[in-house]
């Protein structure tokens, strides 16, 4: 029994270097700040920076566990995909951009996701904060007119 937990440790480990050397996920090379958002105030902008920041602009600061696979490829897909719905560096820039929806989204707590507020206590905020941050988004993007 112990031998073949031995063969599964040493395989486990082997499957991790080796999933080291996929190129995904490495990158962590930001894109230049096209234009930004006229922000309506820079209370909204340090807000959005510090709980939105990361995943929907150009300015990401990649952590130290953003280097190991396979944590690196969910961090990169999800800096992508955040970045193609709604990235400020691109404002106007980006044809896809759905800022009118950044309220929305935080208002129902479903922005920031809670695995990278597990990650990023930082990007937690008050219910002061919050509301702040709602009210700002609208007052930058607009708010999304809701289907009926």
């Amino acid at each position: 029994m112990k031998l073949k937990m031995k063969k599964i440790a040493l395989w486990a480990v082997g499957v991790f270097v080796v999933i080291q050397f996929v190129p995904y996920g490495h990158d962590h090379s930001n894109p230049p700040v096209a234009a930004k958002p006229q922000w309506d105030s820079p209370k909204t902008e340090a807000l959005f920076m510090r709980a939105c920041g990361d995943c929907h602009s150009n300015e990401t600061k990649w952590p130290w566990y953003s280097n190991i696979a396979p944590v690196s490829w969910l961090v990169m897909y999800d800096v992508k995909e955040g970045r193609e719905h709604f990235n400020v560096s691109l404002w106007n820039v980006q044809k896809k951009n759905e800022g009118d929806e950044a309220a929305e989204e935080l208002r129902e707590g479903e922005m920031p996701p809670l695995p990278y507020l597990l990650a990023h206590p930082e990007a937690r905020l008050s219910d002061e904060e919050k509301k702040q941050l709602v009210e700002g988004l609208v007052a930058t993007f607009g708010e999304k007119k809701k289907e009926e």
